[in-house]
């Protein structure tokens, strides 16, 4: 979308600029918190050991940490009953592919208990919050009213079926709802693990650059160069150097397939996405699957790098260069919990510091949800009810070609479309996800993507119990879809997408 907008020189109105940025924050703030409790938490906590805790002794940390309501020993032994069927059952469901009793978990009992009691509280809430997508953009996931030039979403005061006054309201409704978790629950819970692990802050460093696009535009005519323009400024960070956010030039990047299953005339040159090429070549493991050789190819990752360096991106990134550009809420919270625990900033440059970066992004973003939202019912006000721009919908009147750039920051970290319009038509489309960024494989020089450098030197307790691996590759946040492809055995076409004249 972004991508055809800049290919056909589109400018979105302001409404649908913060209702794209609203949609996009909500999502952020959902998805982490999922990320932390449903994805990621069990790498830190041992839900058998819970039942071990004693009730009392939970509601009274819980209570030292946040006024949250659900924090009595009554509603504590309840969570601990609950989990005690699912143990003795033999059945844990949901818990049944943790390593519990593993030496690296380190909760005493109590903070165990807490944590798997806020564990089933996200689930519900998660799926509450998340009903600002159904109001914006009709469902979750994969919205329906994004449009090149804006939304499809209708704004009208006047109509019961457009963004109004009780539109309005629900949407602050749930943002105040979304923002209250995070603040008594996610961020304390963080603050609460932290100080058992901080062992973690000196291992998963990696490749010690970061990047971001930036995101999340501030005023419609907007420099995406320009920090103050942005909420997520733009922007690499390199060697760990917090002191200069270096300014970031697209031309810059490329892509290398050496060691992917693809293949390109020249596989030791890397290919800027604008030209790129996606050309299937699996020479990997057959039936009945032996080891990958990763001296050869091993993954169907490409391998992005900028300016030739690989790049970290995701919420550590953006905390990082946020920080260093001196944007003001991030260096508030930022040093807000780096006083907490007691620690500098260098810190953050580890698999914990992932874990604080993602809670702090979470709760930046949902303290300018309502503020975003004012913003949005004020535009209305004014009696602005532009949605989208619809003059270059009628493609005999585009540019023969045009190339375009699309760019977002999402939750996982930078993601770019780049597109190649020609007769009105798309001639060729590359997009870089993130996953493609933090997961990539060695380049054509042997140098590592970030979760290959991040896992370098991590101690291993028990090599047929890898938790110790987990909390470094889930600390990415890794989305798994991005990586996965299904090919005929046999190499047999499957379907083919035809564009009719």
């Amino acid at each position: 979308m972004r991508a055809v907008e800049n290919a056909l020189q589109i400018k979105v109105p302001t409404n649908a600029r913060l209702i794209r940025n609203i949609i996009d924050a909500i999502q952020f703030v959902q998805d982490h918190v999922v990320h932390f409790y449903h994805l990621h938490a069990l790498d830190w906590v041992d839900i058998v050991n819970a039942l071990q805790a004693d009730p009392e002794a939970t509601a009274q940390l819980a209570q030292s940490i946040s006024d949250w309501p659900n924090s009595s020993p009554t509603y504590f032994k309840a969570v601990q009953d609950k989990v005690s069927k699912f143990v003795a059952s033999g059945q844990l469901g949901i818990f049944a592919n943790g390593y519990w009793g593993h030496p690296a978990y380190k909760l005493p009992p109590e903070a165990n208990l807490m944590a798997v009691a806020h564990y089933l509280e996200a689930l519900d809430w998660q799926r509450e919050v998340i009903r600002a997508h159904a109001i914006l953009g009709a469902k979750n996931p994969h919205l329906q009213t994004y449009l090149v030039g804006g939304m499809s979403t209708p704004v009208d005061p006047e109509s019961e079926m457009a963004i109004n006054a009780n539109k309005i309201a629900q949407l602050k409704q749930l943002f105040a709802k979304a923002r209250l978790f995070v603040e008594k629950v996610y961020l304390p819970d963080v603050l609460a693990v932290a100080p058992f692990y901080l062992d973690w802050v000196e291992i998963g460093e990696g490749l010690g650059n970061f990047m971001s696009y930036g995101d999340i535009p501030l005023i419609d005519d907007f420099d995406p160069d320009n920090p103050e323009h942005m909420f997520f400024p733009r922007g690499i960070i390199l060697d760990r150097d917090l002191s200069k956010v270096h300014p970031l030039d697209p031309e810059m990047i490329n892509e290398y397939v050496t060691h992917s299953w693809y293949t390109y005339d020249d596989e030791s040159k890397g290919l800027h996405p604008s030209v790129g090429e996606t050309k299937p070549n699996y020479t990997g493991p057959k039936p009945p699957y032996d080891f990958l050789d990763v001296d050869k190819k091993y993954t169907w990752l490409k391998a992005p790098r900028y300016d030739n360096k690989a790049m970290e991106v995701g919420p550590l990134a953006r905390m990082l260069i946020g920080y260093a550009s001196g944007h003001e809420r991030t260096k508030f919270w930022v040093d807000a919990v780096l006083t907490k625990l007691n620690a500098p900033a260098t810190i953050l440059f580890s698999t914990l510091g992932r874990v604080a970066a993602r809670c702090i992004e979470t709760v930046l973003l949902a303290e300018k949800l309502e503020e975003w939202t004012d913003e949005l019912a004020a535009n209305i006000a004014k009696g602005d009810l532009a949605i989208h721009e619809q003059v270059h919908w009628d493609p005999s009147t585009w540019p023969a070609e045009a190339m375009g750039w699309g760019y977002t920051e999402a939750p996982r970290g930078a993601l770019g479309h780049w597109i190649h319009i020609k007769d009105g038509k798309i001639a060729n489309y590359q997009a870089i996800v993130p996953s493609t960024w933090n997961a990539s494989p060695r380049d054509a020089s042997g140098l590592p993507g970030a979760y290959e450098a991040a896992l370098i030197g991590t101690p291993v307790a028990n090599p047929e119990q890898p938790v110790e691996i987990l909390r470094t590759v889930h600390s990415f946040d890794p989305c798994m879809a991005c990586a996965v492809h299904v090919l005929d055995a046999e190499g047999k076409e499957i379907t083919r997408v035809v564009v009719m004249d």
